[in-house]
């Protein structure tokens, strides 16, 4: 019951509070992946969800985020842009046993994994360079 309780809590504030800077390229740039924090977690998918950019209605494309179950409970994933996922051929559903290697950071109060490559059985996401810099951004921008 305490983590059904937990795991809701998570859920309601991932939806209800994206800060500023999570408005702006999704609150996974650069400056928010930090390589000093970077752990590699296991565990299960309990939710999949799409977060849309303010001011875009739900044709924004979105983010997407996982509540994450590990061992010592329940934990936000930031992957990236839908489409970039789905350009990768790569899918999340609800039971998905991955393996997460991320920046782990505080986000509106709340810990979360930025993640940097997500395997799943035998698949591989790769959606950040070795510095942490989104691949879905480019090489236009400064590093």
């Amino acid at each position: 019951m305490r983590t059904s309780i937990r795991l809701a809590m998570l859920v309601a504030g991932v939806l209800a509070a994206p800060n500023a800077s999570a408005q702006r390229g999704m609150g996974m740039g650069p400056m928010h992946y930090d390589l000093a924090t970077e752990t590699t977690i296991s565990g299960t998918v309990d939710a999949v969800q799409t977060m849309q950019p303010p001011g875009r209605g739900m044709g924004g494309g979105g983010g997407i985020h996982l509540v994450f179950n590990v061992s010592t409970g329940p934990i936000a994933v930031h992957v990236g842009p839908a489409a970039y996922v789905q350009s990768k051929s790569f899918t999340f559903e609800k039971g998905d046993a991955l393996t997460v290697t991320g920046s782990k950071v505080t986000m509106n109060g709340e810990e979360v994994v930025i993640a940097r490559e997500i395997v799943k059985g035998d698949q591989r996401l790769t959606l950040r360079d070795a510095k942490g810099f989104p691949l879905w951004a480019g090489r236009g921008g400064s590093r």
